[in-house]
């Protein structure tokens, strides 16, 4: 991916209010995003387009966003993609089950603002650009 080219984010919130709140801040800061309100339409839309992240709630209408998780790092077309759980579920289980899954972070929403998980997206490009 060149350094120009928009970074694509696939985020899948189903809180309408929080979804456009956290699109709209990404898109400001630079990032071309999209968006699924449940599991199975952030499944599709994973494997629609080469995503350079996607941020995943966990408390999601018919597929929660662990169970998602654990589809995406099957899948050989979206297994690679980096994932960022966003959720308010902080219990040590969950975060621990969400790294043994293959999550890169887990933010909790509520200890962020959205200006803040702007700040945690880009600081996570910038790593993984560090990294490469």
């Amino acid at each position: 991916m060149s350094e120009n080219q928009p970074k694509c984010i696939l985020l899948v919130e189903d809180d309408l209010f929080i979804k456009e709140l956290y699109q709209r801040q990404l898109t400001k800061a630079g990032f071309e995003v999209d968006t699924a309100e449940d599991g199975p339409a952030g499944l599709v839309k994973a494997t629609q387009k080469q995503w350079s992240l996607i941020l995943l709630d966990i408390m999601l209408p018919e597929v929660n966003g662990l169970d998602l998780l654990r589809t995406l790092k099957t899948k050989p077309e979206t297994q690679k993609i980096p994932v960022i759980l966003l959720t308010n579920l902080g219990q040590d289980s969950l975060i621990k089950e969400a790294f043994d899954i293959g999550a890169e972070a887990y933010l909790i929403k509520s200890a962020y603002t959205p200006k803040q998980i702007v700040e945690e997206v880009k600081e996570f490009f910038n790593k993984k650009q560090d990294g490469d």
